[in-house]
């Protein structure tokens, strides 16, 4: 199972998960390995078989990170694929969890396959977390940052922040932009701080990764702002409607979404209840004023108030982070189920 997992890794992340496959013989010799190559390519474990000359698979086990989906979309169910190739045992670590793609265990079992499954279930887990995010949440994973003074303000008087917080804190904000797959900024921010929106380390050098510069706001981002010399095309909406931004980026293979577009935004995302994960950077300095590190996020009463819950306090020099979540409320926005291991474009 861990050389499925080291395999999985070679096919891209984005809107299908990364799966593994490896096929044993009777005897425990590997005979093929597989990965999901992206949508529209053949599944892992069909992708192993495809490796081996008919009948060569009768007999053999099949290990697979992800339970063998049962659905047909751009390609075929691979419970199907398994059965018809003869494979006597199938193990899988974690279970598909789409509404249309799961229930490949129970075919195979039906079909006679001795099926095993939760062989290294947390290591699989951690590897497809951001996309087992994304199927419990219908949505992209959504992280809402800002920094602020001791007192909640995120700016002086006179509009500057530069800096609130200092170097750590900051260095700490790029670490965390190179693990999201999408930066989302205001348009009002982009136009007062010109921000680049990339990842850098301390010396200025763009990290590896990059996240994808998303714009939200009707005013054009001029040609020469920092934001269009990202190594990455910027995407603009008008950020109207929220929930559809979020659905158009998980379309494109957005898992984590990082919000850091200024009080306006923040507040717009803590209203829509699209917030899974609070950054809020806090500096040991007072301003005063009118500032406010968030604006209304609907709370006219006490009893209304949006609770969160302390996952950490973390000392960034001379400042503290507190990550935090949002609890869950009744009153929510409901979540689309998941759509599992099926191509999640065009399959139906």
């Amino acid at each position: 199972m861990r050389r499925a997992l080291t395999v999985a890794l070679n096919g891209p992340r984005g809107i299908n998960p990364q799966v593994g496959a490896v096929l044993l013989s009777p005897d425990g010799r590997v005979l093929a390995e597989g990965w999901h190559r992206g949508a529209s390519t053949p599944h892992a474990e069909v992708d192993a078989l495809s490796r081996l000359a008919q009948g060569q698979a009768r007999g053999a086990t099949a290990v697979v990170t992800l339970e063998p989906c049962n659905h047909t979309g751009r390609t075929g169910p691979c419970a199907e694929a398994l059965i018809e190739a003869g494979v006597a045992r199938v193990v899988y670590a974690i279970p598909d969890p789409g509404d249309h793609s799961s229930g490949g265990g129970d075919r195979l079992r039906a079909a006679g396959v001795d099926v095993e499954a939760g062989l290294l279930a947390g290591e699989a887990t951690h590897l497809l977390d951001s996309w087992l995010t994304v199927q419990r949440l219908g949505r992209p994973h959504v992280t809402v940052k800002w920094a602020q003074s001791l007192d909640g303000r995120a700016a002086a008087s006179d509009g500057s922040s530069q800096w609130i917080t200092g170097p750590e804190a900051r260095a700490d904000v790029h670490r965390r932009r190179a693990l999201a797959d999408a930066i989302v900024a205001g348009t009002g921010t982009v136009l007062a701080d010109d921000p680049a929106l990339t990842a850098r380390d301390a010396s200025g050098s763009l990290l590896e990764h990059q996240p994808q510069p998303v714009v939200l706001g009707v005013r054009r981002v001029p040609d020469d702002a920092a934001v269009r010399r990202h190594p990455l095309p910027l995407l603009q909406y008008s950020g109207d409607d929220l929930a559809a931004v979020l659905a158009d980026l998980r379309g494109r293979g957005v898992q984590r979404v990082f919000v850091e577009g200024g009080p306006t935004l923040a507040s717009a995302f803590v209203r829509a209840g699209l917030v899974d994960e609070v950054l809020a950077y806090v500096a040991p300095v007072l301003l005063g004023g009118d500032r406010l590190s968030l604006g209304d996020v609907g709370v006219a009463t006490i009893g209304d108030a949006r609770r969160l819950d302390v996952a950490s306090v973390e000392r960034l020099g001379d400042d503290l982070l507190v990550i935090a979540s949002p609890r869950p409320a009744p009153r929510a926005a409901p979540v689309t189920a998941g759509r599992g291991r099926q191509e999640e474009e065009g399959d139906d």
